[in-house]
């Protein structure tokens, strides 16, 4: 039934003045008001507030005795370092028969490499006591004259500006430059703290008293909060929740009822839903991961037993904040499983939610025109995988930081749709925390500028009705609420030394060495790979299209202007904020993930005949689009680390009968030629008259949605085809499957080692052990035929990685162990080479065709060596030769004969052996014993030296069939591992070392991943980054254990390293603990670099 107004009925409905509606809501104004002040001068407070700190003190001797202890620091020098050593220790120095002792004291052991140049010794250099801190003598006194009566102690200080060494009762000589006076030194100037990584001694026996050692260790970080500090955090975030309650009140002044917030369609699945669901869920699997894996993982698994997030492999061990929240909550996920199957299903979830946002909260916001184009959800599908999949399946930062920057998008569209202030609020916190998920995070700070006019609007419509007070207030809080989050058990003081310290180790590249990452993103590398290089190129297509169409025509017809400024205006603003990142890697370009999706559906439809006329124009954007694929294709199908095994053209440029890049370039010009037709010729007849060439019309319209998921179903396939061509030997793939059935120890269970090489050598016919190698025939092969240092070449640096290398753009390097050397005996053939991977030259004989001076030809062809029988060659599938040199892999061969063909000299066929390792080190030839007929029973080595090269030489052990264990079996889940960050994620089972209230648990072990990723990447942790190689290796020895990669014996996975102590003897030193409240602006000491 139709009713009528009565004219002036509009005016006669009852309404809310300004001033009464501030009456009305004077509680909510007040409580907005304090609460907000109240919260956000808490959140600002918690800095500074104070902490719990755990103290730590290093006081030797532990025991009475002389007896050597480990205590490698992970700040590298403790704050302060105090000794006293009564002069008359010093005796046990002294006599003949104490020749091999030189070492009174010392923070290191004094056989590690460059041990006088980083720690403090106090020794006897010849008849002379000297201290040596950093390679600088600080005080020197004759032997005899410390054993005098005069003699007291010797004192030593040590604190960031100065050393200090003083023989008490001694005074300096006659010919001093001051003479009479105290035999002492100082050096300053100059940080002159050692480092320490424990307390050594050549002496024995019981101490005298008077000794002591005592070193303040670096614990600033080791803090929790203080009860104060618990309370005001408490409050701060009760007070922000309240002032946001408050908000929301004053909020509801504008009489709207309330909106769902999550649309009716939300949680219904369509048909490209499903088809992203299965993408993303399927790439969880068979996916590649980011090359910081395993350095995050790491850090997580160590942070619970270290009570704080350090950066466990760079940096002296400070804290990850103010961007660690995120490593927090992985830590907290470890506690189930550290499988990567499992770890990285939070990445999974983010993937699912970015794009549920935007298919149901960023498309339709964009228009109605986005809303209901097809090809903008296909090309906002195919954009938002193209960039996730090679960018964001891992456990960095970047899922998080593109989620976030949607999720704050979102929030301030809410607030402009509604008018209302609260998600606003909600922006902040959103924003703040993507901000502090990593250094990427800075990304998203253009979801947070846009949100300023937006703001202003809303705050102007409000102001007069409750004041600015009310309104501002919680919304300062909830901008520094986060504060809480990133300094609740660290101080003010520690995170800026922190700050400034990883500042001045770096990398710290500036804003204008932002051209870094894009050089990185055009070499043929995984920094480079077709995947990253055609995300970016169409991330900044399509954005280049929304911006132009949005200038010459206002705004894209058919769509939003607000929304799709604003989104345009973030990414526009989060690609200039990441030139402020201290680093310049490619995989941060992750954090586009949810505005690549978004910005493809805009130029979707800005390319469609109805936004774009011009069927010229629509040709050329097509044009550009094949290029850009093109481009892209012009690199390698590269991935990280293990991700690359067995993957298609992982090492070349991709091509199907022919190259893919030049095929794409010549359609890129045919297609431009078409525009360049259709500039001279409008051909446009209409609309086509079918329904299916309406549908092919379409379908070519969109030709970024093709592009992109023509590059999405190649990487998903290239991958799935490498697990598939691996089988049965190792995988992500197959790991990750595996995973789910129970079997989450990754490659541990596929990598075999060999711990006693000599126990697989294979026996002699008739020669004895030491003349077999060259019984058959020896010319130019002798036992010292091999030079004293055969260190492996330098390999090029991977192209983006000066920031850890030296100029000449080499990386230096070897496996421990395997460079060669001599020993004082000789071996059981008279050779006096130092013997790779536990050989025993008792056992093991070698020969090799270097000399020096001219060279001549060599040949060697060995005695006959027997075959295990049958039953037993089937246990281990390979044949193995030890060998050095360079040379090529058909110059060394093995010979195979059944007893008679031996007995007659005519072996029944041969083979080469595959070279996998660096030249001219040590490395294990290797060949298939499945390739030696059944009925052989003997063989035999041939090499042929004939290359009179100084560099060309050879150099061989006898074979043998290598007994093989799997590397979970030696090393298992309890021994402390040194895991390299590359390779964290591939062994979930290894514990990685520990460390707790400043000090480092000793590793057993060390995992390094292939030669070029070790070394590569070893000078992110050593001694100038402040990481743990600078500790292992004045600590330990290492040496390279032989393994190999169960049914991909020719792979270079990496490899095994044991680590054995300097002092075997030592043991773990006992610290002296003890808390104390610090103010959040202390600081006990500046931390050295390096």
């Amino acid at each position: 039934m139709a009713t009528e107004t009565a004219p002036g009925a509009l005016q006669q409905l009852p309404s809310t003045s300004v001033s009464d509606a501030g009456a009305n809501y004077r509680i909510a104004r007040f409580v907005a008001a304090v609460a907000g002040l109240l919260g956000t001068i808490l959140a600002l407070a918690t800095p500074l507030l104070p902490v719990k700190e755990t103290t730590a003190q290093l006081n030797w001797p532990q025991s009475g005795t002389f007896t050597s202890v480990e205590a490698p620091l992970i700040s590298y020098v403790a704050t302060e370092l105090n000794i006293a050593i009564p002069c008359q220790a010093a005796a046990g120095l002294a006599g003949p028969q104490n020749t091999g002792k030189t070492v009174l004291l010392s923070t290191v052991p004094k056989q590690a490499p460059n041990a006088v140049d980083r720690g403090l010794l106090i020794q006897r250099a010849n008849d002379d006591l000297v201290l040596v801190v950093r390679n600088v003598p600080v005080v020197s006194a004759p032997l005899s004259q410390v054993l005098s009566p005069a003699c007291q102690q010797l004192s030593f200080t040590a604190h960031a500006d100065k050393v200090a060494a003083e023989f008490v009762g001694l005074k300096q000589g006659p010919n001093a430059e001051h003479a009479g006076e105290p035999l002492r030194g100082e050096r300053s100037g100059y940080d002159f703290r050692p480092q320490i990584v424990g307390v050594f001694t050549d002496l024995s026996g019981p101490t005298p008293p008077g000794l002591s050692f005592s070193a303040t260790v670096d614990t600033r970080y080791s803090s929790s909060p203080t009860p104060l500090k618990m309370a005001a955090m408490i409050l701060g975030l009760l007070s922000t929740a309240v002032a946001l309650v408050a908000l929301h009140v004053l909020d509801t002044a504008d009489g709207t009822r309330h909106r769902r917030i999550l649309p009716q369609r939300w949680w219904s699945i369509g048909g490209l839903d499903a088809l992203v669901i299965a993408v993303l869920v399927w790439w969880h699997f068979v996916g590649a991961n980011t090359s910081d894996d395993g350095y995050i993982l790491t850090m997580a698994r160590v942070s619970e037993r270290a009570g704080y997030m350090a950066n466990y492999y760079r940096w002296f061990g400070t804290p990850e904040a103010p961007f660690g929240w995120y490593y927090d909550l992985l830590a907290l996920w470890a506690h189930v499983s550290t499988a990567s199957v499992w770890m990285r299903l939070p990445t999974l979830a983010m993937a699912l939610t970015c794009w549920w946002l935007i298919s149901r909260e960023v498309i339709p916001r964009l228009g109605h025109a986005v809303k209901h184009s097809r090809a903008a959800a296909w090309t906002a599908a195919g954009m938002f995988l193209a960039v996730w999949l090679p960018l964001n399946n891992g456990l960095r930062p970047e899922p998080i930081i593109a989620l976030g920057i949607l999720l704050t998008w979102c929030s301030v569209e809410r607030a402009v749709s509604t008018s209302r202030l609260l998600p606003v609020a909600i922006a902040c916190i959103l924003g703040a925390l993507t901000l502090f998920s990593g250094p990427t995070g800075i990304a998203s700070i253009g979801a947070l500028l846009v949100a300023i006019g937006p703001l202003r609007t809303i705050l102007h419509r409000r102001y007069k009705q409750f004041g600015a007070l009310p309104l501002l207030a919680p919304l300062l809080a909830a901008a520094t609420v986060t504060a809480i989050l990133i300094f609740r058990d660290q101080t003010f003081a520690g995170e800026t030394q922190a700050s400034l310290l990883k500042r001045a180790v770096g990398p710290s590249l500036k804003w204008f060495d932002e051209h870094i990452r894009y050089e990185r993103l055009f070499m043929a590398s995984p920094d480079g790979s077709v995947a990253r290089r055609f995300a970016v190129l169409a991330l900044v297509v399509a954005l280049a299209v929304a911006v132009a169409m949005s200038l010459r025509k206002r705004r894209i017809p058919g769509t939003a202007a607000g929304p799709s400024r604003r989104i345009i205006g973030i990414t526009i603003i989060s690609f200039l904020a990441m030139m402020f990142t201290p680093t310049k890697w490619t995989h941060h370009f992750g954090v586009f993930a949810g505005l690549a999706g978004s910005l493809g559906a805009l130029a979707a439809v800005a390319v469609t005949g109805a936004a774009m006329r011009s069927r010229r124009n629509r040709t050329v954007f097509a044009a550009v689009v094949i290029f850009v694929m093109a481009l892209s294709f012009a690199s390698v199908n590269g991935w990280w680390y293990v991700s690359n095994f067995g993957v298609p053209w992982s090492n070349s440029f991709p091509k199907w009968r022919w190259s893919l890049t030049t095929a794409l370039l010549e359609l890129s010009v045919v297609v431009l030629v078409v525009a360049a037709w259709f500039n001279f010729v409008d051909t446009d007849d209409g609309s086509p008259k079918t329904r299916i060439g309406a549908r092919l019309a379409r379908i070519i319209q969109s030709p970024l949605a093709i592009a992109t998921w023509l590059l999405v179903i190649m990487e998903v396939a290239s991958l799935t085809l490498g697990m598939i061509s691996q089988y049965p030997a190792w995988s992500v793939g197959r790991s990750n499957l595996q995973a789910v059935t129970g079997k989450t120890c990754g490659l541990a269970e596929d990598v075999l080692v060999e711990l006693d090489p000599d126990a697989g050598m294979l026996p002699p016919v008739s020669a004895p052990v030491a003349e077999a190698l060259g019984a058959g025939l020896s010319e130019s092969f002798t036992p010292n035929g091999i030079p004293a240092d055969v260190s492996a070449d330098p390999v090029m640096e991977r192209p983006g990685d000066r920031s850890f290398i030296n100029d000449d753009g080499l990386v230096t390097g070897t496996e421990a162990g395997t460079e060669g050397g001599t020993t004082a005996a000789p071996g059981i053939n008279g050779s006096r080479a130092r013997l790779p991977f536990n050989l025993d030259p008792a056992r093991t004989p070698v020969l090799g065709s270097w000399r020096a001076g001219i060279q001549v030809p060599a040949l060697l062809r060995s005695g006959w060596y027997r075959l295990p029988p049958k039953e037993e060659r089937n246990k281990t599938p390979l044949l193995v030769v030890s060998a050095a040199g360079r040379f090529d892999p058909r110059e060394v061969q093995v010979q195979w004969a059944t007893d008679d063909q031996a007995a007659s000299g005519h072996p029944g066929g041969s083979m080469s052996f595959a070279d996998v390792g660096a030249v001219p080190a040590w490395r294990n030839l290797r060949a298939p014993l499945s390739a030696i007929p059944d009925s052989a029973t003997q063989i035999r080595l041939v090499a042929d030296d004939e290359d009179l090269a100084p560099q060309h030489w050879i150099a061989l052990t006898p074979p043998r069939i290598p007994r093989l264990r799997t590397l979970q079996d030696v090393v298992g889940s309890k021994d402390p591992v040194f895991l390299d960050w590359l390779v964290g994620l591939a062994f979930p089972c290894q514990r990685p070392f520990g460390h707790q209230n400043g000090v480092v648990e000793t590793p057993k072990w060390r995992i390094l991943p292939d030669r070029f990723g070790a070394e590569a990447n070893s000078p992110v942790m050593d001694k100038n980054g402040g990481g743990p190689l600078g500790i292992a290796e004045l600590l330990l020895r290492a040496t390279t254990v032989a393994s190999y990669l169960k049914d991909d014996w020719f792979r270079d996975w990496g490899s095994l390293q044991r680590l054995t102590p300097y002092y075997p003897d030592a043991e773990p030193a006992r610290l002296q603990l003890g808390t104390v409240t610090r103010s959040g602006l202390w600081n006990p000491a500046p931390m050295r670099k390096g």
